[in-house]
């Protein structure tokens, strides 16, 4: 039996920094390296596509650093506005 892939949808999922990140905060998933048991996703800035780097893919699941899509500061940061 095949073994599991880890993060099959990567690439090309979008993600939210919820601190700007190089700074930018939408980013797209455009490649990915897997280096033993741990995945690699390059990111890209989805406004200016010279701003790439690389991240492990698991810091992805961490909300309090990353959201999944493309959020506004409303959705992102909701405590801001409380």
């Amino acid at each position: 039996m095949a073994k599991k892939q880890k993060f099959p949808y990567l690439i090309g999922s979008k993600w939210t920094a919820k601190e700007k990140t190089f700074g930018w905060r939408h980013f797209q998933v455009t490649n990915r390296k897997n280096e033993g048991e741990t995945v690699f996703a390059e990111l890209k800035a989805a406004c200016d596509h010279s701003v790439r780097f690389w991240l492990n893919a698991s810091l992805l699941k961490q909300r309090e650093i990353w959201l999944p899509g493309w959020k506004t500061l409303d959705e992102s940061l909701p405590e801001m506005y409380s």
